[in-house]
């Protein structure tokens, strides 16, 4: 038997928004959260701005106690726990170390690595023959799954609790396996959602890439340019977005909001071939995972009336459009509506998917498209395949019942969700 799945309850900790109303609020009037970096200017990084979630002394202690804050340094974690705590709150399910275990309730919950600082404190220590120093929480803060077992001691979940990893298709990913283990009756309800940490540890590899913009270090809230001429590559981010997925009958038993319906969607990779590498994608994976995704929610391409993009602002930029219009057969337009929060929030890494997915969810609740950025100079090879109108530069309110969201990710893996405006049969 194949149940609904709805998401109940949502929290996110994004560089232009921790809490879901100060985000809503972000995503409304295009506020940016990129700002100059002077620890990545210190270090000589060729890009000098990022975008990072601001994290008040009153919201980490009213999710951790005073005894885990003592020598912790993982923001990893701290994101992902502050986004968890508040989905978990807003789909009014209880927070009670007291309790039972829930054996209905567990957690998917991705990173792309944990605890980075906290690892240079550790080489540190061990190379200074310190290694008795380190304290009884090294491993916990510095183990992939991490963010998952620090949730899941906080709900007391009994069912999967666990981390995926899987670049920057991690969190679209975490929601989607959430979604399956659901569907088929092996959980009732699943936290999904995924984190990155932030800092130049993290960066730098992105740096000495050079896929990361450094033409805008005097300017930064202009440095994310999705979709735009003038992109000159990523703004490096870092952030957690979280989801209640509940199979319907418990919702609608536990009279909770319910903010959407997840239809389904598929997962692939391009095996690295026919033009997909370990950074850059395979087209015609690409394009199979958004059309399989389509089937997979009994849907047709004509039902999607948005897309939340990958859309980094690097040159892939045009290849990702036209994938789409390869996958849905529309362009010009009569293509949806398409957008990017990286044009706000930077490229959150193992982050964006579950960030991006919070933002794509309240544009079905109520019914808005934010605006793009920076994209005033859009790319001629876009503009070529799809309407300009197509790109909203304001924020646009207009019904929208059914968006599709992807992410694209390094070692040429793919994910594509399609999220729906929930309505009772």
């Amino acid at each position: 038997m194949n149940r609904r799945v709805v998401i109940t309850g949502m929290g996110v900790a994004a560089p232009n928004g921790v809490g879901i109303p100060e985000f809503t609020t972000a995503l409304q009037k295009g506020i940016s959260g990129i700002q100059y970096d002077q620890h990545l200017a210190d270090l000589q990084f060729s890009c000098q701005i990022s975008g990072t979630p601001n994290i008040s002394n009153a919201v980490k202690t009213a999710c951790f106690t005073d005894l885990e804050l003592r020598g912790f340094d993982s923001s990893g974690i701290l994101y992902g726990v502050v986004a968890g705590m508040e989905a978990w709150k807003d789909a009014g399910l209880p927070v009670d170390l007291n309790a039972d275990t829930d054996w209905d309730s567990g957690t998917i919950f991705g990173s792309g690595t944990s605890g980075i600082d906290k690892f240079r404190e550790s080489i540190y220590k061990i190379d200074d023959l310190q290694t008795r120093r380190l304290g009884s929480n090294v491993v916990v803060q510095t183990m992939n799954s991490g963010i998952s077992a620090y949730l899941g001691g906080k709900l007391g979940l009994g069912n999967q609790v666990t981390t995926n990893s899987s670049a920057c298709v991690t969190g679209t990913e975490s929601i989607l396996m959430a979604y399956e283990r659901i569907k088929h009756g092996l959980a009732k309800r699943m936290l999904a959602g995924s984190t990155s940490d932030s800092g130049p540890y993290i960066w730098a590899g992105f740096d000495a890439m050079r896929v990361c913009t450094f033409k805008h270090n005097k300017d930064p809230q202009h440095g994310s340019r999705p979709m735009s001429a003038s992109a000159s590559g990523f703004v490096p981010g870092s952030g957690a977005g979280a989801l209640v997925l509940e199979e319907l009958e418990s919702a609608l038993e536990r009279k909770a909001t319910i903010y959407a319906e997840v239809l389904g969607g598929h997962i692939n990779s391009g095996g690295q071939r026919n033009g997909g590498t370990m950074t850059a994608p395979n087209s015609t994976a690409v394009q199979r995972c958004i059309k399989q995704a389509i089937d997979n929610a009994g849907i047709t391409a004509r039902d999607i009336d948005a897309i939340n993009g990958h859309l980094t602002a690097t040159s892939k930029d045009a290849l990702e459009i036209e994938n789409w219009t390869q996958a849905l057969n529309r362009k010009g337009t009569d293509f949806p509506f398409i957008n990017s929060l990286k044009s706000m929030t930077g490229h959150c890494l193992s982050g964006a998917g579950s960030i991006e997915t919070v933002a794509t969810v309240l544009q079905l609740q109520q019914d808005f498209l934010f605006p793009n950025l920076n994209c005033e100079d859009l790319h001629p090879d876009i503009t070529q395949l799809i309407s300009a109108a197509k790109i909203p530069q304001k924020i646009l309110y207009t019904p929208v019942t059914t968006i599709a969201k992807a992410s694209f990710g390094f070692g040429d893996v793919n994910a594509c969700i399609i999220l729906k405006k929930y309505q009772s049969l």
